[in-house]
């Protein structure tokens, strides 16, 4: 006899196949009501972002001379393409090496998130166990914190760290700022998470215990690729909160500059100099990731949102 599945077992297979498929069928039929209830408020959502995102875009392209003057329109077209306002921004006022910094805190920052949020969001949803209301219970509340009221005991907690090791290291760090980054983030992830787990059916998880699957490979080859909308809405929600945070990154970093800070200091400087091109060449460089990830993962982040809310 053949091996295969979790344990190896040829006989369990087509069982459990048909009890997977069934599951699945009765599963999208329940949920397409929601996703056509999500349609409407999705054409809302993207006519209230067009029409700024546009004009920014528009005014990025334009000569200085096109915003000084009692009769300048500011709706009428660039006169001319003018790209030179996206080189000065990349390197005049260092925007690329801002840009990199950026990519690099977000990108650890949401690895770390990822790997600590999805087995607990797993766990505390799935099973019952000692501690498990206190633990939902912290994270509930951790929601109620807002980590720029307490980002200065932070630095003051890194600062003493480096004091008392004779280091360099806590302070000034891309890597610990994409720590502080994920475990701010955590209660929100979680929560969200937790609740779509909560969603489905348990005949998934028995079926895969059915075929010799145990705890670990259950939520990494069943549960979690089934939680794909949400992992998406998840990333796409701390990707923005992270890609445009300041506070933090001003007060922990000194070198490190991210885009924020980045962009921060190119309006301070371009405004001064009433070079608006600039200023909305540097804002096109922040937006640009936050809308191109957008327009990839619109159809997932509507399904992740509606299906979060429906009860298995």
């Amino acid at each position: 006899m053949g091996e295969y599945g979790c344990d190896g077992s040829v006989e369990r297979e087509g069982l459990v196949a048909e009890l997977v498929a069934r599951l699945l069928q009765a599963e999208v039929g329940e949920r397409e009501v929601g996703v056509a209830s999500a349609v409407p408020s999705e054409v809302h959502v993207e006519e209230s972002i067009i029409v700024p995102v546009a004009w920014v875009f528009m005014a990025s392209l334009k000569k200085n001379a096109e915003f000084i003057g009692g009769d300048v329109n500011p709706w009428a077209l660039p006169k001319t393409f003018h790209y030179q306002n996206f080189i000065t921004a990349f390197q005049d006022a260092n925007m690329g090496t801002f840009f990199l910094n950026s990519v690099i805190v977000t990108a650890i920052a949401l690895l770390l998130l990822l790997v600590l949020a999805l087995p607990a969001s797993y766990v505390l949803a799935r099973f019952n166990f000692k501690g498990r209301k206190f633990l939902n219970g912290a994270f509930m509340a951790g929601l109620f914190v807002n980590i720029n009221y307490i980002v200065v005991p932070i630095f003051l907690m890194l600062s003493s760290a480096n004091r008392a090791l004779g280091v360099e290291f806590f302070l000034n760090n891309r890597f610990i700022l994409a720590v502080i980054y994920a475990t701010s983030a955590l209660p929100f992830t979680i929560y969200l998470l937790s609740g779509y787990f909560k969603t489905l059916p348990k005949g998934f998880e028995e079926a895969a215990y059915i075929d010799g699957c145990g705890h670990f490979k259950t939520m990494t080859k069943i549960m979690i690729p089934m939680a794909k909308p949400s992992i998406i809405t998840v990333i796409l929600f701390n990707f923005l909160s992270f890609w445009n945070e300041y506070i933090i990154a001003y007060t922990l970093m000194d070198g490190n500059d991210t885009l924020a800070m980045g962009l921060k200091n190119l309006m301070a400087v371009e405004r001064t100099a009433t070079n608006y091109g600039i200023m909305y060449a540097g804002l096109v460089i922040v937006m640009l990731p936050t809308l191109i990830l957008y327009i990839c993962v619109q159809k997932r982040l509507t399904e992740g949102m509606t299906l979060g809310g429906l009860k298995g």
